[in-house]
C-alpha cells in the first residue's frame, strides 16, 4: 500500500493492517490525530502524557507506554510501577486543577501493534457514580492553556 493508500484509511483500518495509529500520527505530522502539541504534557524513554483529543471528560488524559505492548501483562514490571506511580500523582493533580470528584483510570489496547495505555477520566460530582462513566459520550478537546500550564507545572514538581 502506498503513503497516499495508508493516509485514507481508518484507524481501525490501520490497527487492522498492523500499523500502530500513535506512530502513523508521528509519521505523518498529526494526520490521524491533529498536532499534538497543546496536548502533550510529558514525555520521556518510557512513556508520554497526553489530553485525549476526543475526551469524554474535561480533564481526560492518557499515559502511553513508547515501546509497543499489548497489554499491562506483556509490559516489564518496572514500567507497570511507573505508570502506576505517575498516574497516582496525575490523579491527584486532575482533581485539583480539574475540580473533579473523582478520576477513574482504565487500560484498554486493542491491536497486537499499538501502544499500552491507560487513561485518567475524571467524573464530576454532577455526574452519576459508575461505571457508565468509561463510556461517556466523546467530545471535542478544548485547549485550555491554564489548565494545561498547572497541570505541567504541578506533574514537574511532583516528578522531581
Amino acid at each position: 500500500m502506498d503513503e497516499k493508500e495508508l493516509l485514507n484509511l481508518t484507524v481501525g483500518e490501520l490497527v487492522d493492517s498492523g500499523i500502530c495509529p500513535t506512530c502513523f500520527n508521528r509519521l505523518y505530522n498529526g494526520a490521524l490525530y491533529g498536532d499534538m502539541t497543546d496536548k502533550m504534557i510529558y514525555e520521556d524513554n518510557d512513556i508520554e502524557c497526553f489530553f485525549v483529543g476526543n475526551p469524554r471528560a474535561d480533564g481526560h488524559l492518557c499515559i502511553s507506554s513508547i515501546e509497543h505492548f499489548h497489554d499491562m501483562s506483556e509490559a516489564p514490571d518496572y514500567l507497570n510501577e511507573k505508570i502506576i506511580r505517575f498516574a497516582k500523582q496525575l490523579m491527584i493533580i486532575i482533581k485539583e486543577v480539574y475540580k473533579c470528584e473523582r478520576v477513574y483510570l482504565c487500560s484498554m489496547c486493542d491491536g497486537p501493534n499499538n501502544h499500552y495505555h491507560v487513561q485518567l477520566i475524571p467524573r464530576y460530582s454532577y455526574e452519576k457514580r459508575g461505571s457508565n462513566n468509561f463510556v461517556k459520550e466523546r467530545k471535542l478537546y478544548v485547549y485550555d492553556e491554564k489548565k494545561l500550564v498547572k497541570v505541567k507545572e504541578a506533574l514537574e514538581r511532583s516528578v522531581n
